[in-house]
C-alpha cells in the first residue's frame, strides 16, 4: 500500500474516531478552553501516545525511517500556537474537527473551517519571506527532537509521555482538576 493510501486510510480513522467520540460537536471544543470538559485533551494526547508507541517501533524494526526534521523556532512555535489557540478558542473550532464535521455534511463545519484554512494558508504565504528571516533567528534550536533534547533513549521519552498523560487523566479524573460546569 503507498504511503499516501495508508496515510488516507489513516486519516478517515481518525476523522472517525473523532466523530464517534463526539469531538464534532462545538461545546466540546469550547468547553476544553473553559476547562470543563477536558474530552479532547484527553483524546488527543491518547491520540499522541500511540503515535509516538507505533512510530518509535517501527523505526526500531527498521519499517520506517524518520525523515529530516525540520529546525525547532521557538518564537516562529509560540507566535504561530497563539494565533492557532485564540483562533481556536474563538470560533470553537480546531482543523481535525472542522475536516471530521465537514465530513458529516455540516455547512457550520465547512465554511468557517474552509475560511479559516484558506485565509490561514494566505496570510502565511503572504507573509512568509517578510517575516520567516526574522523569526528563524530567535531562539532557533536547529534540527533537534525530544529525546535529542534531553539526551535520552526515543522509548524512555514515550514511556515518560505516556506515565505522564496517565497521571493527567487520573487528576483530571479522580481528583476533579477539571472546573465544574456552572448552574445558571
Amino acid at each position: 500500500m503507498s504511503t499516501h493510501v495508508t496515510a488516507l486510510v489513516l486519516g478517515v480513522f481518525f476523522g472517525f474516531s473523532l466523530n464517534k467520540a463526539g469531538l464534532t460537536k462545538y461545546h466540546k471544543i469550547v468547553n476544553v478552553f473553559r476547562l470543563t470538559d477536558l474530552a479532547v485533551l484527553k483524546f488527543m494526547m491518547t491520540a499522541l501516545v500511540v503515535s509516538m508507541t507505533g512510530v518509535y517501533a517501527m523505526r526500531g524494526l527498521g519499517w520506517v525511517t524518520f525523515p529530516h526534521v525540520p529546525a525547532t523556532y521557538i518564537a516562529g512555535n509560540i507566535i504561530g500556537g497563539l494565533i492557532f489557540g485564540v483562533g481556536m478558542a474563538l470560533s470553537g473550532y480546531c482543523p481535525g474537527t472542522c475536516a471530521a464535521g465537514s465530513g458529516e455534511g455540516k455547512l457550520d463545519y465547512l465554511i468557517p473551517g474552509l475560511l479559516g484554512f484558506l485565509v490561514g494558508a494566505g496570510i502565511y504565504g503572504l507573509t512568509y519571506q517578510k517575516v520567516f528571516p526574522s523569526i528563524s533567528k530567535i531562539a532557533n534550536k536547529g534540527s533537534i527532537v525530544i529525546p535529542d533534547a534531553w539526551n535520552i533513549s526515543p522509548h524512555l521519552t514515550v514511556l515518560f509521555f505516556a506515565l505522564m498523560s496517565l497521571f493527567l487523566f487520573y487528576l483530571i479524573d479522580r481528583v476533579g482538576l477539571h472546573r465544574k460546569e456552572s448552574v445558571s
